[in-house]
């Protein structure tokens, strides 16, 4: 007899995918596969995450203690361009999207996680979906997620207009250095700190994660930091154009910036942010995301369903993109709890869900474009 209520394909491995995939499997005991387009270590372009209730949930619910996977901040510090600096308490926790990555992936069966798999065709059927891969291979299932990002294909392939992501006018610049590679100075400045700096049409903050293997002790973290600044549209191709003639959409790795666009940022630093600033963008390796928008989408396409920012994205001013990834799949489960493939979609519980996260991430995507403006950053 076949105990498993339904097959689920997730499309889209990040840590949202991962999410989704987790509490479909042990909550529902579904049948889930992830696939990802990606080959090989996926980079981590979220870099740091600000620890939030609903990551802090799943992770108990799987047994991993949210302490061992963070770094404990104990204060914000707020500085001025020449270095003065404000301080207050504010305890917090943060990690990394690599961290995240690991220790979801960890709990899933290898089984289920497929790379380099680009999704190109979604064909309905009465009673599931088939899902077409740029590598010839299918999958069938009886539900389709789409977990697959800003610009996400399954998203493009349900809507069929595509509901392209556009462009918020300034670009994240990040970087992601381990502290022993740094000099001690700047570690000892950013160390159990938020460390912020805010002009008009620009925002740095800083803060330490774990290291690229996990660990949490002092010497082995990563110091982690984001540089917004505004970039008119007209530029941002040349920017996103690598130094190898490639043009990347929404992520430019460090390992292929142009060097007058690396020596433009570096010029840039040095005329306008703190001495500590200028030296941490200095010493770093930087890569750069634009920041773009996704207004909340239709999340129900019968047997198509959307999460994390395919259905809708967020500022990641708001701190907020990894758990309303988590949130929609936790919710999402809930929505599917008494579902069978015997039975017909619960299409009632479906819309419900995609009405309440929709409100949410609507209401947190105009709190995020509020903060955005009071920074002077974006349109």
């Amino acid at each position: 007899m076949d105990r498993c209520p339904f097959k689920a394909a997730i499309i889209g491995g990040s840590i949202g995918g991962l999410a989704t995939a987790i509490e479909l499997s042990e909550s529902l005991g579904a049948e889930v596969r992830v696939f990802e387009r990606s080959a090989g270590e996926m980079q981590a372009r979220g870099a740091g995450v600000v620890m939030q209730p609903e990551v802090d949930d799943l992770l108990r619910r799987i047994d991993i203690d949210t302490a061992s996977v963070c770094v404990a901040l104990r204060e914000r510090v707020s500085l001025l361009q020449d270095g003065t600096a404000c301080a207050q308490a504010a305890p917090q926790l943060m990690t990394a999207w690599d961290t995240l990555y690991r220790s979801l992936r960890a709990r899933l069966n290898p089984a289920a996680y497929t790379q380099e798999h680009e999704l190109t065709h979604l064909a309905p059927q009465d009673d599931g979906v088939v899902a077409t891969f740029s590598n010839g291979a299918s999958a069938d299932a009886d539900v389709v997620i789409g977990a697959d990002g800003v610009n996400s294909q399954c998203r493009a392939l349900l809507t069929g207009d595509g509901s392209a992501a556009r462009y918020s006018g300034y670009v994240a610049w990040r970087g992601l250095e381990d502290e022993i590679a740094l000099p001690s100075h700047l570690v000892e400045a950013l160390t159990d700190r938020f460390t912020s700096y805010t002009n008009p049409g620009m925002q740095m903050l800083c803060y330490l994660v774990p290291g690229a293997d996990g660990a949490i002790e002092p010497g082995r973290r990563r110091v982690n930091w984001v540089w917004y600044f505004n970039t008119p549209e007209d530029q941002l191709t040349e920017v996103m154009t690598g130094a190898s003639g490639k043009s990347y959409r929404s992520f430019l790795p460090a390992s292929d910036i142009s060097k007058s666009v690396r020596t433009a940022v570096h010029n840039l630093a040095d005329r306008t942010l703190p001495p500590v600033f200028q030296d941490l963008v200095s010493a770093s390796k930087i890569f750069a995301q634009p920041v773009q928008d996704v207004a909340a989408q239709d999340r129900v396409y019968s047997r198509g369903l959307l999460v994390g920012d395919a259905a809708g994205t967020v500022r990641p001013h708001t701190a907020a993109g990894t758990s309303k990834a988590f949130g929609d799949a936790r919710s999402l489960a809930e929505a599917l709890q008494h579902w069978s493939r015997q039975k017909p979609l619960p299409t009632d519980g479906l819309a419900q869900w995609a009405l309440l996260r929709n409100r949410e991430l609507s209401a947190t995507a105009a709190r995020g474009k509020r903060l955005a403006a009071s920074s002077g950053l974006g349109f």
